[in-house]
């Protein structure tokens, strides 16, 4: 035990060491002088410019926090940083194409923006000719290779509800979304995506003198987008589906295919896909188990609303080649209301049709998950 206290006391001290050396070197290195933004009405703000486009401009100061204002309404700009300006029409997929971009410490007056470089004339572009300004460090290391494990998004939600009466019910229902996007800056046209998903829900109702009655369903995906061009992209997934409730041990689905960015926004997407697939499915009655070639067409559709309410949607059919009578569909929908720092409340439903399923059997199964979500 005592030696258990000293390794606990020699960490404290490391860290507090360590914590002590990290500020020292925060306070010694030099601050950079603050950017300046002042507006056509003659108000100024003092603080940090963090990005802008061709029609706003975003900063950051102690007074008034994170401000996004139109270009009409701003008089002068001035930045001690250097940034990175991408003129509109130019395309950033790799690393060689970051030349395409002017960098510098910026100055706009009059609706153009002067760039002054390391060497040279200062570059001089009408802001209505810009698609994007970021940071020159950010610039950089967005063209940078990452990590798999990094740059993940998403949220986990846990849902649980006990009754214990003469009837005793247990409910536990969870939900895990994860997304990887390559590049992660939204300034930069996708190369690919990796997205993950995960939806479960367990009950168990018993009462004496009476046979239990249990629900069990479980939703698994995962797939792989590789981007053609910003609004053509083709994938592969895997998808796998156990219902008790059908009489479905496990049904696997693998495929692929092409899909479209039907609508693309700064808070919203919708996209269309279509699919080649091979089904396998499980069943209960082993008699009943069969292997499937079809298809699968579907939509996706995500909005963020004021407030940082988060809402995606999905639905699709797919359809059986070789058996039209063993089709199955999907739609899910879900909701996220965020509450504290990392915290939110999500509202999520999932509601799977199977056409084929054993005798006794309903075809379709209804989820909803009502939960506290921890987002990413």
């Amino acid at each position: 035990m005592r030696s258990i206290h000293k390794l606990f006391a020699f960490l404290s001290s490391f860290l507090l060491g360590a914590s002590a050396l990290v500020g020292q070197g925060a306070a010694s290195g030099p601050k950079p002088s603050p950017d300046v933004l002042l507006f056509t009405n003659g108000e100024k703000l003092v603080g940090q410019l963090q990005s802008a486009t061709g029609s706003s401009v975003t900063f950051k100061s102690e007074m008034a926090g994170l401000v996004t204002v139109e270009w009409s309404k701003v008089q002068e700009l001035q930045t001690s940083e250097k940034f990175a300006i991408v003129p509109k029409g130019v395309t950033l997929r790799h690393a060689d194409d970051g030349a395409k971009a002017a960098r510098g410490t910026l100055t706009m007056k009059d609706k153009q923006i002067e760039i002054a470089g390391a060497a040279g004339t200062p570059q001089r572009m009408p802001v209505a000719d810009v698609s994007n300004v970021v940071n020159a460090t950010a610039f950089d290391n967005a063209f940078r290779r990452q990590s798999f494990f990094s740059n993940w998004k998403g949220g986990a939600t846990l849902g649980i509800s006990l009754t214990e009466a003469t009837q005793k019910n247990q409910t536990i229902s969870s939900a895990l979304n994860l997304v990887r996007s390559t590049p992660s800056e939204n300034w930069l046209d996708l190369r690919s995506r990796t997205t993950v998903e995960f939806a479960q829900a367990y009950g168990k109702l018993t009462q004496p003198n009476v046979p239990s009655v249990k629900t069990d369903l479980i939703h698994a995906g995962v797939e792989q987008d590789r981007y053609l061009n910003p609004r053509l992209f083709a994938f592969a997934r895997a998808v796998f589906d156990h219902s008790f409730s059908q009489g479905l041990d496990l049904q696997q689905r693998y495929g692929g295919g092409l899909g479209f960015v039907v609508l693309k926004g700064v808070n919203e997407e919708l996209d269309f896909k279509a699919s080649l697939d091979y089904i396998d499915q499980r069943f209960q009655i082993a008699s009943l188990n069969q292997q499937l070639f079809g298809s699968s067409f579907s939509e996706t559709y995500t909005r963020t609303f004021t407030h940082s309410i988060l809402f995606n949607e999905q639905a699709g059919i797919t359809p059986a080649w070789n058996n039209t009578n063993a089709y199955s569909a999907f739609a899910s929908a879900a909701l996220t209301f965020p509450v504290y720092h990392h915290f939110g409340l999500t509202i999520a439903a999932l509601d799977n049709f199977l056409n084929n399923p054993p005798p006794t059997f309903k075809k379709n199964s209804f989820q909803l998950t009502v939960g506290a979500t921890y987002a990413f």
